[in-house]
């Protein structure tokens, strides 16, 4: 049986730690603040990115380009490895096709090995569960095919919803059109957003309001869930205290399973401002 290796981009937000205790390779994209470039988990904190959003300072991220995505396959493949890549949503970035294009032409070059780029229609944990789920799988000791099989499933049942500060900075990153940013500009009114079918944001319905906000995420994890006792992700724009009143309320509804909770890495961050909150879960095959 061959050797094979998963592999994702920084926008999974899982800790540095958890990747590298389990060999995963992470191929970062950059960001650039107050005129400077980094790598995504490398460069600042989360809690000193954050800190200059709130003062005003804007970010603009870099995708992945074909060239840079061989470079990063190409090792891996060298050491005579298959590779299975859970990619950021191809919705939001071009970064998932330029590693398809990477991986296709490196097929032609390393005909013996396999490589596999799965498009996850994700972001942050809308990614990260479907990574802790294909490593607990490589765990097991099963193989690239089945893996692969039971992640894209997984990406069929991901529901993302996130609730937002500002529409800005999604806006001016060209995640959102000019019209649904218009709808945050109202006194104390929070909008609610989802991934649809094809990892893009879209509006799903507007409250007023912080509590309001995190009530309608916790109903909305109450009314499509299929399984309680199945992972749940929490992810935050340097609000850590709104994150746990989430986790709290998910508890209170029945949710038995595990809760991760992380802070977004910049890339991810950049796009949606300080203050966000979002929860993941699984429902049933929709997508």
């Amino acid at each position: 049986m061959s050797e094979y290796v998963i592999t994702v981009n920084s926008t999974v937000d899982l800790p540095k730690e958890w990747l590298e205790e389990r060999h995963v390779p992470v191929f970062p994209l950059k960001y650039t603040i107050e005129d400077k470039t980094y790598e995504d988990m490398s460069g600042l904190s989360s809690k000193e990115f954050f800190q200059k959003l709130r003062e005003g300072k804007m970010a603009t991220t870099t995708q992945i380009n074909p060239e840079q995505a061989k470079e990063s396959f190409e090792p891996l493949l060298k050491e005579g490895k298959d590779i299975l890549h859970l990619g950021f949503s191809s919705g939001l970035s071009g970064t998932y096709n330029s590693m398809r294009i990477a991986a296709e032409e490196l097929k032609e070059e390393y005909p013996d090995r396999k490589i596999r780029v799965l498009n996850s229609r994700g972001a942050s944990l809308g990614e990260g569960l479907i990574v802790l789920a294909a490593a607990k799988l490589a765990a097991e000791g099963r193989v690239i095919e089945e893996i692969e099989v039971r992640c894209e499933e997984l990406c069929g049942k991901m529901r993302q919803h996130f609730m937002v500060d500002e529409l800005k900075f999604l806006r001016k990153g060209g995640r959102i059109s000019g019209g649904a940013a218009l709808a945050g500009t109202l006194l104390q009114i929070k909008p609610i957003l989802e991934g649809d079918e094809e990892g893009k944001i879209v509006m799903l319905s507007k409250v007023r309001g912080k509590k309001a906000g995190i009530e309608e995420l916790v109903k909305l994890y109450d009314q499509m869930v299929e399984d309680r006792s199945a992972p749940v992700g929490i992810s935050h724009a340097g609000s850590p205290a709104d994150a746990l009143v989430v986790a709290t309320k998910l508890r209170q509804v029945g949710c038995t399973g595990e809760i991760l909770t992380v802070c977004h890495e910049p890339v991810t961050g950049a796009h949606v401002g300080p203050g966000m909150l979002a929860v993941y879960f699984y429902s049933e095959i929709w997508r």
